[in-house]
């Protein structure tokens, strides 16, 4: 069944090749395709109308286009278009083919000091940018961060993102248990602060192959949470010992990042100060990781999902709430 759509005069379905399944989401799956003018790769996400009306989930969806469209950042993964059909509604992306950084980490069992560093101020330079515009990301976690081709990577998956000012508070309870801030636990309100949280949790699993707060059961995991009594290995760089109880202390006060002084604070710290971050940001920096890929096709990382024979239904368009797309 051919599907014909425009984004900024590209038919979808005849400019583009859909060569494989990248993954699978709540509402529907992201393919890899090829765009046959320029031979260019992007990542395309489906994602089915009347699933997301029926589980009412439009304002979210909607909400999600517009605060995506705000993004523009080397280190995130950013939205090239948007559209929709009768069945679905898309969102065009770039492509990052090089899987997750939880696959990296993973198979090697932990970064050394080095990659974890670069990893580490890849997603300070992305929530300055993000926070700059008032957006908040909540689920930082390894699985949402993409491995480039050149060993950089990409924070994706907005899909808990929210616009908040600083200073506001939002009290939705959301994210991945190791990564949960105190606070969110606690439904005292969180903002900003919550990201520079679970970038302190991430340094700590790149450097030590786990989160420092684990537990078989999540409410377990919670109480160390709240208790916030952190084991550091001996042999850890003080330098990093000091970010990640920085960024990892209960009190919003203390915590780096969203004080008076901006994620500047996060920035300058003399850990991560080792890099050049003007160089990092303008990606002219070598990369101290290997993505093991060939080239921009090679989706060797990525384990394809199977593909699913089913069609949603029909939503005509004079009862679609989907505005703007």
């Amino acid at each position: 069944m051919a599907i014909r759509l425009e984004i900024d005069g590209v038919n979808l379905t005849g400019d583009f090749e859909f060569l494989s399944t990248l993954g699978v989401g709540s509402f529907g799956r992201v393919k890899f395709a090829k765009y046959k003018k320029d031979g260019k790769m992007y990542a395309v996400k489906f994602m089915k109308k009347a699933q997301i009306i029926d589980l009412k989930q439009v304002d979210h969806i909607n909400g999600e286009k517009e605060l995506q469209q705000n993004i523009h950042h080397p280190f995130c993964v950013n939205m090239m278009g948007y559209a929709k059909c009768e069945r679905f509604v898309y969102i065009v992306m770039e492509c990052v083919g090089g899987g997750e950084l939880f696959q990296h980490l993973r198979r090697v069992g932990k970064f050394n000091e080095e990659q974890s560093r670069w990893f580490g101020a890849i997603v300070a330079c992305a929530w300055a940018h993000i926070h700059g515009k008032d957006i908040i990301h909540r689920d930082l976690k390894p699985e949402n961060v993409l491995i480039c081709q050149n060993g950089y990577g990409k924070v994706t998956d907005f899909g808990f993102a929210k616009v908040i000012a600083s200073g506001d508070h939002t009290y939705t309870l959301c994210g991945t248990p190791e990564y949960i801030a105190p606070e969110v636990l606690l439904n005292k309100g969180h903002g900003k602060p919550v990201d520079w949280w679970t970038l302190g949790i991430l340094i700590y699993e790149m450097l030590c192959g786990a989160p420092p707060f684990v537990d078989d059961d999540p409410l377990g995991i919670y109480q160390k949470i709240i208790a916030g009594k952190a084991y550091f290995p001996k042999t850890m760089n003080p330098d990093a010992k000091q970010v990640i109880k920085k960024l990892c202390t209960a009190d919003l006060g203390k915590r780096w990042g969203d004080r008076k002084e901006g994620p500047q604070e996060v920035l300058n710290a003399k850990w991560i100060s080792h890099l050049d971050l003007k160089k990092l940001e303008a990606v002219s920096l070598p990369s101290p990781y290997d993505s093991g890929m060939k080239d921009e096709h090679d989706l060797s990382n990525i384990e394809e999902p199977p593909e699913s024979a089913e069609w949603p239904r029909i939503i005509p368009e004079d009862e679609c709430p989907f505005i703007g797309w």
